[in-house]
C-alpha cells in the first residue's frame, strides 16, 4: 500500500510540474537519501527509453544497479558477474532498451581508484553478463550507442590510471562488442574520457581527450596535448577544434550538444592559465566558441568533475 501511495504521489508531481504551476507551492519538499548503501559516488548514470522511473546507476566502487520507482528501492544488478566493481559508464541502447552497455573504470581518478577490465554488456535488461573486450583500456568513462542500431557502439578510453599504454582513445564496434576498432589514438598518455554525436546526424561524434596519469605521490593532470575533437565520418578520421578554446596547457574536458538545436555546443574545459578555464560555448555547431562563465566554483577538483548537460528542451 505504501508503495502505491508513493507511485501516486511521484506521478502526481510529475503531473504539477508539467502544468507549469508556482514553484513556491513545492517549496516544502527536500532531497533526502534513497540508497543504495554501497558503492561510494555514482560516476555512471543511464535512463531507459519511454521509462522515466526506472535507470541504472554505476559508483566507484559497487558494480551496477537499477531501479524501476524512481529511485526508492534498488537492486544489485552486477554481482557476481562483472568482476569489477568500479563503473565508469552505463548506456541503454535508445533503439534497444534492454540491451545496456557497462564500461568499468571510472574516468575521476582519485588517489585509491580501481582500475576497470573492459567492457560489459547485457541483451536482456540487465540481468546477465557478458564481457565484450577492451581489457587493458583501464579507466572507460563514456558509450556512445547508435540512435537507430543497438550493434554500432563507441566507447572512450582514459586507459591505464597508472602508466602510458596503446588502449586509450575512442573505440568503436559494429557488431556489438564482438570486434573494436581503435579508430581514434592520440597517444599513449592522452585518452578520452567524454563523447558526443550529434542528435540529427549520427556520423558527427566529438570527443574530449585529456592527458592524466596517477602516480603514488602525485598526479599529472593535463598538458598541451588534449582537448576537443570532431570527427565527421563516423569515427574515421578526426580533427582538433581550437576555435576560442583554451589553449597551452590543458586539463580535463566536457561537452554537451543541445538536443533541441545542435548548432548550440557546450565545453567546460580546465586551463593552466586562469584567464582560459571555463565554460564555453558555440552556436555555430563547433567553428568558434566563446567563453560565457569563469566562475571557479564550476571547476574546483576539475580532474575529479568537469561534467556539463544539456536540457532536453531548452536550448
Amino acid at each position: 500500500m505504501f508503495r502505491q501511495k508513493l507511485t501516486f504521489l511521484l506521478v502526481l508531481l510529475a503531473v504539477i510540474a508539467q502544468a507549469q504551476v508556482d514553484t513556491t507551492l513545492l517549496s516544502n519538499l527536500t532531497y533526502r537519501f534513497v540508497g543504495p548503501h554501497r558503492g561510494g559516488r555514482c560516476t555512471a548514470v543511464s535512463g531507459i527509453p519511454e521509462k522515466p522511473f526506472s535507470f541504472y546507476m554505476g559508483p566507484t566502487g559497487g558494480g551496477v544497479w537499477k531501479t524501476e520507482d524512481a529511485g526508492m528501492t534498488w537492486e544489485p544488478k552486477s554481482d557476481g558477474q562483472i568482476k569489477c566493481g568500479g563503473i565508469g559508464s552505463i548506456t541503454v541502447a535508445p533503439s534497444a532498451p534492454y540491451t545496456v552497455y557497462v564500461g568499468t573504470g571510472s574516468d575521476s581518478p582519485r588517489g585509491n581508484i580501481s582500475p576497470g577490465i573492459g567492457m560489459y554488456k547485457s541483451i536482456d535488461d540487465g540481468d546477465t553478463w557478458s564481457h565484450i573486450g577492451l581489457r587493458d583500456c583501464g579507466q572507460i568513462g563514456d558509450i556512445l550507442v547508435h540512435p537507430t542500431d543497438p550493434n554500432t557502439v563507441y566507447a572512450a578510453a582514459l586507459g591505464n590510471i597508472f602508466r602510458p599504454n596503446k588502449e586509450r582513445g575512442v573505440f568503436k564496434s559494429t557488431d556489438g562488442g564482438e570486434n573494436w576498432e581503435h579508430v581514434f589514438f592520440h597517444s599513449d598518455t592522452v585518452g578520452a574520457v567524454d563523447l558526443e554525436m550529434d542528435p540529427l546526424n549520427p556520423n558527427i561524434i566529438y570527443a574530449c581527450m585529456w592527458r592524466a596519469e596517477r602516480k603514488p605521490w602525485t598526479m599529472i593532470d593535463g598538458g598541451r596535448e588534449g582537448g576537443l575533437y570532431k570527427s565527421v565520418d563516423a569515427g574515421m578520421t578526426w580533427a582538433k577544434i581550437e576555435n576560442g578554446l583554451p589553449t597551452g596547457i590543458i586539463g580535463k574536458i566536457g561537452m554537451a550538444i543541445s538536443p533541441v538545436n545542435p548548432k548550440r555546443i557546450w565545453v567546460i574545459q580546465q586551463a593552466a592559465d586562469e584567464k582560459m578555464g571555463g565554460v564555453y560555448r558555440s552556436d555555430d555547431g563547433g567553428k568558434s566558441f566563446k567563453r560565457i562563465n569563469r566562475h571557479h566554483k564550476l571547476r574546483q577538483r576539475g580532474w575529479y568533475y568537469s561534467r556539463i548537460f544539456a536540457d532536453p528542451k531548452n536550448e
